[in-house]
């Protein structure tokens, strides 16, 4: 093991152990742990829009179903599965989003119909 052309005597022993890591001797070994807390945030399950809906602008039902997808969208946050619960409540959003629209075109047509109509209240009993 000497390297040659060198005597036995001149090749260093090696005198400690090196603990440390790799390029830096004579530490000590300290292994540290790192940890990471990632907390997501539950799915929103838009329950209160979803009641919104269903109570005040119902067109074809879209309420209802939106308020049916945000309580099983609540469900299962409940029951810890949070991507089913993602599902249903981007459900829920779908639903809402149209029933809003919907409802909202609605009256706004009732609105313009009303403003343009020619029509005016004159009670049919009232002949002189």
């Amino acid at each position: 093991m000497n390297p040659e052309g060198q005597p036995a005597e001149v090749v260093p022993l090696q005198v400690g152990r090196n603990d440390g890591p790799p390029g830096q001797p004579g530490t000590s070994t300290v292994v540290e742990y790192t940890t990471v807390n990632i907390h997501t945030e539950p799915p929103p399950d838009h329950i209160i829009w979803s009641l919104c809906c269903f109570a005040h602008c119902n067109p074809c039902c879209l309420g209802l179903a939106a308020l049916i997808y945000s309580i099983k969208a609540r469900d299962k946050k409940v029951a810890g599965d949070l991507e089913g619960a993602r599902k249903y409540g981007s459900s829920a959003r779908c639903l809402n989003i149209w029933s809003t629209v919907l409802a909202c075109t609605m009256i706004l047509i009732f609105i313009i119909i009303l403003s343009r109509s020619d029509v005016t209240y004159r009670p049919m009993y009232y002949h002189y």
